[in-house]
């Protein structure tokens, strides 16, 4: 298994610089080896490079001339491989340690627009309003059509306490609207626990970052000495909304509540090169009941956690169908001030086989919630079958589903019968919803 510094299940955004000297008899003699047509196409790119240097009206800034064909030759292999320079590197780092300055906003890209993922709770981004599932098509005033999702984001990014207008469309009919927001530090608390009631334990999981596991494992334990012996009803899991992070922290917090078995495994091109993540003797909850939320927003790391968790019956998995992301990135360094590559390298599997990619988790009980009428149109994610140019997982892909979690507790049909299930209020059958039937689940056969 080749050796890196970072294996990443999420988005990470940086813009995309690289250098350029007498690179082309490198590359050229590198194909060699590789073959003739890869030596004949690696003499035309070299070909209309020069063309381009010496022809064209203007000078053109021979950096970004291949940062662009870079940038072209990575988003043609998958939505979220991309190279990053030296600067976005490091704010690929601050970000996995929890603290990056910004908006506080996960994006992706789609019809070359910048789709939102999920805002980052506590941040400029979900105080202003913004929703997963907007599409930002314009930063102070410019377009971002033709723009590279690096190239976006650092237009979004800036100093702290300065301003940045986006321009937000909305809704079935797509409607524009322009939101201000400052730009700030952002300090992530990836795990958030509070206790419901005096018999459950809440946890939250906005995103998996170096400081997950250890956030997690603290509130079980803060929880076991407030609320010791029977009076523990059990736990609430909530991965709504969480996009994703490191594979470690998927497998550690995963672990938390497993005492044994596997957890996942990734599986790259060659077969040497599976990997199998197993749980460690000791289950630190304890053994007590878990119910795991997840809605059209958990991707990647999350679905993980909810899909070891499944297969192993540990937990019940509540609330509507994951985004389906069942691929691993790993961070690639290219040298001191190169940067890295962020490549896919592998699918990733639940115990049980399953490839979760362009399909999602499917929940064993779906409760949908209710959504304000003004928000209607805009309370899913397509998720990940939706993307241009994802991996393909055969031909019963899904769309993604509903994402919308209610700001009023008490308004959060998910959240609520995940407590009454635990504390035996009512007795949920499971693949059944509170206002239909669930969709027939179907499991697929082992890859």
């Amino acid at each position: 298994m080749r050796k890196v510094s970072l294996v990443l299940l999420g988005a990470v955004m940086g813009a995309s610089v690289v250098t350029i000297g007498s690179q082309t008899h490198l590359l050229a003699a590198a194909a060699r080896a590789a073959g003739t047509d890869t030596y004949r196409n690696l003499n035309l790119f070299g070909d209309v490079f020069e063309k381009i240097r010496s022809d064209y009206v203007e000078r053109p800034d021979e950096q970004k001339l291949v940062e662009a064909a870079i940038n072209g030759m990575l988003t043609s292999l998958d939505p979220h491989s991309s190279y990053m320079d030296s600067k976005s590197y490091r704010d690929m780092q601050v970000q996995t340690r929890g603290e990056f300055g910004g908006l506080g906003i996960e994006v992706t890209q789609e019809e070359g627009l910048v789709k939102v993922v999920t805002p980052i709770d506590d941040t400029p981004a979900s105080r202003a309003g913004i929703m997963a599932g907007d599409l930002i098509s314009a930063i102070d005033d410019e377009v971002v059509q033709g723009l590279t999702l690096n190239q976006a984001v650092d237009k979004m990014r800036g100093p702290v306490n300065t301003s940045v207008k986006l321009t937000v469309l909305r809704g079935a009919q797509k409607e524009p609207r322009d939101i201000k927001l400052t730009r700030a530090v952002i300090q992530i608390r990836s795990v958030r626990s509070r206790q419901e009631g005096d018999d459950i334990g809440y946890i939250r999981i906005t995103q998996f970052s170096e400081q997950t596991f250890d956030g997690v494992k603290q509130a079980l334990q803060k929880f076991q000495q407030e609320m010791p012996g029977d009076k523990l009803k059990g736990y609430v899991l909530d991965l709504r909304n969480n996009p994703g992070g490191l594979l470690d922290q998927s497998v550690s917090v995963s672990n938390a509540f497993l005492d044994k078995g596997e957890i996942v495994s990734t599986r790259g091109r060659n077969a040497d090169e599976t990997q199998r993540y197993n749980a460690r003797a000791g289950d630190i909850s304890k053994g007590k009941p878990v119910i795991v939320l997840i809605n059209g927003g958990s991707a990647s790391a999350s679905e993980i956690v909810a899909g070891a968790l499944q297969d192993h019956k540990r937990a019940t998995i509540l609330g509507t169908r994951s985004f389906g992301k069942g691929s691993v990135q790993t961070i690639i360094p290219l040298g001191q001030n190169n940067g890295a590559l962020r490549l896919t390298t592998a699918r990733y599997y639940t115990p049980s086989g399953r490839s979760i990619q362009a399909k999602g988790i499917d929940p064993d009980i779906q409760i949908l919630q209710d959504v304000p009428d003004e928000l209607k149109g805009r309370d899913e994610t397509k998720g990940e079958a939706s993307l241009k140019g994802h991996l393909k997982n055969g031909e019963d892909e899904k769309g993604g589903s509903q994402a919308y979690v209610p700001p009023d507790q008490s308004k959060d049909k998910q959240l609520n019968a995940a407590l009454d299930i635990l504390r035996g209020v009512k007795k949920a059958q499971a693949g059944q919803s509170e206002d239909k039937p669930a969709e027939k689940k179907t499991e697929p056969a082992p890859n």
